[in-house]
């Protein structure tokens, strides 16, 4: 082997360390790991890395305060997280936006959904820019059905997706010559262009960009040019953060050149991309850097971990001290192109790493009966307990009090002195404090409750320590399960790659939890990001958009505009001085079936090419297209057009290092370093400790046993076996353990993991139904839940949360089992939307399986998934009239229909009942035949997967088992809702001298809403009196019963104001009063629709103005339908969020019982006949208030071509209040603007047909403000009855990748 003449340096510059790997000359090794800021002894970590090898190795000397030699340095490889800390601590660049006008506040808008369902004070990063230029311009697309008169000398253009665009406006050089000279003698230097279809029609931007590179703009970034993607809010968060990032970035690469001789001028210079690929210093840019230093990790393991042509598919495990990274890699890397990251989601290809857990620093508290680790992180300052900086109790101390880190072992960097060891006995006594907390809980808990088995003995201080452990791994395990499974693969045939400082204690315990066999650790495990950095390729990529359908005809142009992509990339690597033979390229097309919007990045290199009528001389992308789909999805459309959004290259050059030489046997037996005591399920064990450094090729450690690196401790657990590979690496053989044995009493461990559990099967029953249904509401939209229930319909575990099935389908359950009887089999399954049958509303079908055990007569558990069906038949395509007035016009009703019937689904049978509608007159019956019957067998099949994983829990556990810690887990929840109550009862008290309190608001037909609530303080229990409430109304404002119990779950969920079970507990305490015949209980034959999607809010609104928790938000979903015979459409829109007692309003947001994300402008008017003419906060209409009410939006539709317009809203007569003083934000308001100029009132509910040239004018209502606005500080009489609880202290890890997108979207309902 040829060894490098010069020094190779790999680094990985991370948020607390830098990790330096080196190849020196003669082939030796270097591995080094600096503190990343250490003001006092250097400047800059990396060089500073490098300045050391170089001198320790030359034995030159070479001070800090003179330029490094470079002479020496054959290439820098490098990693940083200086965009992502910047993006974090929002400390990058100033910025200003340019934007299409009309659209100012479209990126504070964004999606208009909220991150935190139950979070009452929404908290929502802040945009990157701070002044905004609207460009009074525009550019629309061509379509074919337009029936807009056309303008005089209207020009058109040819897009770079061969459609045409009109420009109707074009942009006004000299006005916006002075706004954006304004902006630079505001000092702000750097600039992002985002208007509407630049990514098709990019002249407009261009124009912008250079003007501004005239004026004197450092940094200029057009959304065409940094990511030509459609969808404009994406693709302008995009831009914001190249603008925002990339000066950031060019100021430390400058600070870093410095550093040495002539700049680094002739060291070639590489900067790892969030794509995993190397490119030039000078081309490293924000919107490409977000993952630099994990990219480096992923790259590491895939090389070394996954080897050998029948290689097992590898799980990435990286778990450091403030976060653990899991990702996935099978023979080529998993890219997402979108991804949010502190709130700003990037259009760029990056790696699926997804940010699971607070790492080693997840804090560790005991709340309500649960052992709860994270979110929060202790971070790098102050860090655990035994950091010896007053920190909090944390994964890194429990580990450490079991004897599983050894002290001795770690440097002494700790304390205010930074020259300490890790303090035991600081971790001691936080621990201490926790157990005696666990064990009050226990001793109040087993007061007579011995007979019933929720008895449990006091638990040791080790004892609680270990099941904070078991807790964190369970807790990790959930999210690994999501991203292999999500995607159809088995967990279990996979191979554990574990790296990262904290990882190795875990890993084995993970590693069997999933059920794999094997874990895998590089000797370089714990600096692996600089080592993938060694062994990555340089990449150069190169994208368009595109519109073509793949078929035959659009061959030949496809694989023109690939070979275009290709040479680009070539060039550009070959200028970096790479022969062409060290470079290859990888086409790949964007594909999603027609009229769906889940698209797929598919590479042609895995299918060869057919003939060339068949397929792209590229690849045969249909062919890889239709095996990924079925792959990840369970089926295929064969009957759909396959649309290509997007062409893309990807051209990598290939210079990484060579790998290791194979180490020789020592033929000896390993030496042991020392024994020390480790505390496992059996108690203290004695544990071997080996070092790594001297264990070799022939050496075999039994567990339990610790293997210690310079920088990282390995445990390897009892009936586990350790072996040492020919490269030196760690692979360990799990065991399947010594079965632990759980009874059914309660046990606070068990409680936690089997909290976990539960909701790992309902999890995974809604990824298999979102896999397998058809339709976009399921699919795409994620409108749909899974859900546990004990055998008597009680709520056990429900996801994902959103608010409006909360609690309802417990009801749906509850009525099958009473209505049915002994006449619910084996092999049944029952489908039922009828409100008196705890139905919400008719589209939201809910399928119901029990679960039966052999030897059981009655069902053990039942599983339920419900989804919302885009169309059940009824009087308006989409099944949500504004006008019903009976429940047979809002489509096909079922009670208790057997769908599948001993095993047979009963396809002819509830074809008849959904086409039923049909019968009455002006009705009919459902328009999407084929999407229902695909989504109920999806559900059916989410079902089996829940009775798989009921019964596999079972035949671990055993039935005792699994149903008495059903009932723990509901009586948790109980606990946690009576513990709000009782602190409510006593602030009320206090206060007031009153255990009572009432509240009443209206519908805009002047219904009322009332509520009495009288609290019992010594029980914690309270009765909810909805007594005095309207009756039903002759319209669809009706709200079953079932709509009321899931408000009141959700507010009890957030006036707890932590994580707790969502299940039958948290209604146990309360006793709910609805009289018969209201608006809110009303006869089996009233409409309901609308008190589904606007009486839901304003159930919410009393509740929360009786406790007096925040001020009333905008109490509507703005629901908006327009469709003609061709095409149909859907939206709620946002409005303004209540203010609270510290808190003020959010403007342009969802609230309460909806999350519901909105289309975007450029997708919206591309598939519909409509200009969004503008989308912005209506400054002022939240409510006035020592903290003011959020905005409501603007929204302006102009019609191209006849529709029907309908409007289902509410808030248009009657205000959001305000509390304590503060004013009531704006009511909403409804304006058609026919094109003649003559503006109408539509009102709250309508339908009316519209012409081309019509505008539909929609104000949304702001959120009321609370406290006088004059008040600098509120009196005790303005203090609330209720407060939210205050989220512990500490940092939330930055959740990300694709299993934290999916949650974001589920929750977007």
């Amino acid at each position: 082997m040829v060894q490098p003449e010069k020094f190779q340096f790999a680094i990985d510059r991370g948020g607390t360390f830098t990790d330096i790997f080196s190849r020196c000359p003669g082939g030796k090794i270097r591995v080094m790991k600096l503190l990343s800021e250490d003001p006092a002894n250097y400047q800059d970590a990396p060089t500073e890395g490098i300045r050391r090898i170089l001198q320790e190795e030359t034995g030159m000397q070479l001070p800090r305060d003179h330029l490094i030699d470079t002479s020496r340095i054959d290439w820098i490889r490098m990693g940083t997280t200086v965009a992502t800390n910047a993006l974090l601590e929002r400390k990058g660049e100033r910025v200003a936006l340019v934007i299409t006008k009309g659209f100012k506040d479209l990126l504070h808008i964004g999606n208009q959904s909220r991150p935190k369902i139950f979070d009452l004070e929404i908290v929502m990063p802040e945009v990157l820019y701070e002044e905004v230029i609207e460009v009074d311009e525009r550019v629309v697309l061509q379509q074919d059905g337009c029936q807009l008169p056309k303008q005089a000398d209207l020009e058109t253009a040819l897009g770079a997706t061969g459609e045409r665009v009109e420009v109707w406006k074009a942009v006004n050089m000299s006005q916006l010559k002075g706004q954006l000279m304004d902006i630079l003698l505001r000092g702000i230097q750097s600039l992002a262009v985002v208007l509407l279809h630049s990514y098709i029609w990019p002249h407009h931007e261009k124009q912008i960009g250079d003007l501004a590179k005239q004026l004197g703009f450092k940094h200029i970034s057009l959304s065409s040019e940094v990511m030509p993607m459609i969808r404009a809010v994406p693709r302008g968060y995009t831009a914001c953060a190249d603008a925002y990032l990339t000066p950031c970035i060019k100021k430390y690469l400058n600070g870093f050149c410095a550093g040495f001789q002539d700049s680094l001028k002739d060291v070639r210079v590489l900067f790892m991309q969030s794509d995993g690929g190397l490119t030039p210093m000078e081309q490293f840019s924000g919107s490409r850097a977000i993952l630099s230093g994990p990219a480096g990790g992923v790259v590491g393991y895939a090389r070394t971990t996954h080897t050998g042509g029948c290689a097992k598919p590898v799980i990435g495990f990286d778990m450091g001290g403030t976060s653990t990274d899991v990702s996935r890699y099978a023979g080529e890397y998993e890219h997402v192109f979108e991804a949010t990251t502190a709130g700003i989601t990037i259009q760029a290809p990056q790696l699926d790493v997804n940010t699971v857990a607070a790492g080693g620093g997840s804090i560790l508290c005991f709340r309500s009966g649960l052992f709860v680790v994270g979110p929060e992180s202790a971070g790098a300052h102050p860090g655990p307990a035994c950091y010896r900086k007053g920190g909090p109790l944390t994964i890194t101390d429990a580990n450490l009090c079991l004897g599983r880190l050894l002290p001795d072992y770690f440097p002494k960097i700790f304390g205010a002195t930074e020259d300490q060891p890790l303090w035991k006995e600081g971790a001691l006594n936080e621990l201490q404090k926790v157990a005696e907390q666990v064990n009050a809980f226990l001793f109040d808990q087993s007061q007579g409750d011995e007979e019933n088995g929720r008895g449990q003995s006091p638990m040791t201080v080790e004892e609680v320590a270990l099941g904070f452990v078991r807790v964190a791994n369970e807790s990790m395990c959930r999210p690994i399960r999501a991203l292999t499974q999500a995607k159809g693969h088995d967990t279990l045939r996979h191979v554990l790659a574990c790296f990262g400082g904290a990882g190795g204690q875990h890993a084995c315990a993970i590693a069997r939890s999933l059920g794999m066999k094997t874990v895998f650790i590089h000797k370089y495990g714990s600096i692996l990001s600089a080592y993938g950095m060694a062994l990555a390729d340089v990449v150069h990529e190169a994208q368009e958009p595109c519109n073509a359908v793949y078929e035959g005809a659009s061959y030949s142009f496809l694989d023109e505009r690939i070979d275009v992509l290709e040479k680009q990339c070539v060039d550009a690597l070959r200028a970096q001085g790479f022969s062409r033979c060290q470079i290859s390229t990888e086409a790949f097309l964007h594909l999603r079936y027609d009229r769906t919007d889940c698209a797929l990045m598919c590479s042609g290199s895995s299918h060869p090419p057919r003939s060339s009528c068949d397929s792209c001389r590229h690849g045969d992308f249909r062919a890889v297209f239709t095996s990924r789909y079925m792959k990840e999805f369970g089926f295929v459309i064969p009957e759909r057009p396959i649309i290509v959004d997007d062409i893309r290259v990807r051209g990598c050059a290939k210079s990484a290092i060579k790998k290791e030489q194979k180490m020789k046997c020592s033929g000896r037996e390993p030496r042991v370093e020392t024994v020390v005591k480790c505390y496992f399920d059996e108690g203290y064990l004695d544990t071997a400790v080996y070092l790594l450094e001297d264990l070799s090729c022939d050496h075999t450690i039994p567990g339990p046993a610790i293997i210690i690196d310079k920088n990282s401790t390995i445990l390897v657990e009892a009936d586990c076996i350790a072996g040492v590979t020919q490269l030196g690496d760690i692979q360990i053989t799990i065991g399947s353990g010594k079965p632990q044995i759980v009874g059914p009493k309660l046990d606070t461990i068990q409680l936690s993991i089997f909290s976990h559990r539960f909701m790992s099967i309902a999890e995974q029953m809604g990824r298999i139904l979102q896999r397998t249904a058809i339709s976009t509401n399921i699919k795409e939209r994620l409108d749909f839940s899974c859900a546990l229930f004990g055998p008597t319909g009680g709520l056990v575990s429900n996801a994902p949360h959103i608010p409006v099935h909360l609690g309802a389908m417990q009801k749906t359950v509850q009525f099958q089992i009473n209505h049915l009887g002994d006449d619910l089999k084996e092999g049944d399954v029952i489908l039922s939307n009828h409100p008196s049958a705890g139905g919400s509303h008719l589209p939201d079908l809910t399928v119901i399986t029990p679960v039966f055990r052999k030897g059981v007569s009655h069902a053990v558990f039942f599983v339920a998934s419900r989804g919302h069906h885009a169309d059940i038949g009824g009087i308006t395509p989409g099944s949500m009239p504004p006008h019903s007035k009976l429940l047979q016009e809002e489509g096909a009703v079922f009670i208790s229909f057997k769908l599948v019937k001993d095993g047979v689904f009963q396809e002819e049978a509830v074809t008849e009942a959904l086409m039923a509608p049909a019968k009455i007159p002006g009705s009919s019956g459902t328009r999407n035949l084929h999407d229902n019957l695909s989504d109920l067998r999806a559900q059916v099949a989410a079902n089996q997967k829940g009775i798989q994983l009921v019964n596999e829990l079972i035949d671990v556990y055993g039935l005792d088992v699994v149903q008495a810690y059903m009932a723990h887990i509901q009586n948790n929840a109980e606990v946690a809702v009576k513990e709000m109550l009782k602190k409510f009862a006593h602030r009320c008290q206090q206060r007031d001298g009153l255990l009572e309190v009432h509240a009443e608001d209206y519908m805009d037909d002047g219904t009322p809403i009332r509520l009495k609530v009288k609290i019992n303080e010594a029980e914690g229990t309270a009765v909810f009196d909805f007594t005095g409430t309207g009756h039903e109304v002759f319209g669809n404002c009706n709200a079953p019963r079932a709509i009321t119990l899931s408000a009141l779950i959700y507010c009890l969920r957030c006036m707890v104001g932590q994580d707790i079970p969502l299940n039958q507990g948290c209604l146990a305490p309360v006793k709910i009063i609805i009289p018969k015949g209201s608006i809110l209980d009303p006869s089996a034959d009233a409409a309901v629709v609308g008190g589904n999607v606007l009486t839901s809010q304003r159930v919410v609104d009393v509740i929360f103005k009786a406790f007096e928790v925040c001020a009333a938000s905008q109490g509507c979903m703005n629901n908006i339908t327009f469709g003609n015979e061709r095409v149909g459409y859907y939206e709620t829109v946002a409005g303004g969020s209540g203010a609270g007692p510290h808190w003020d309003g959010r403007g342009g947001v969802h609230t309460h019982m909806t999350n519901t994300r909105i289309t975007d402008p450029e997708i919206l008017e591309k598939r519909y006949p409509v200009i969004l003419k503008r989308f912005e906060l209506n400054h002022g209409s939240g409510g006035q208030g020592h903290h003011p009410g959020g905005d409501g939006v603007i929204r302006e539709l102009l019609f191209r071509e006849r529709v029907v317009l309908s409007v289902l809203t509410e808030r248009r007569t009657f205000c959001p209040y305000g509390l304590n003083g503060g004013k009531p934000g704006a009511r909403g308001l409804n304006l058609l603007i026919r094109a003649d100029g003559r503006t109408i009132n539509l009102g709250a509910k309508t339908s009316v047909t519209v012409s081309a040239g019509d505008t539909f004018l929609l104000l949304t209502p702001g959120g009321g403000g609370w406290g006088w606005a004059e008040d600098v500080t509120a009196s005790c009489e303005d203090l609330p009855r209720s407060e939210p609880v205050k989220q512990r202290s500490g940092v939330s890890f930055p959740e990300r990748g694709s299993v934290f997108e999916y949650r974001l979207s589920q929750e977007s309902v």
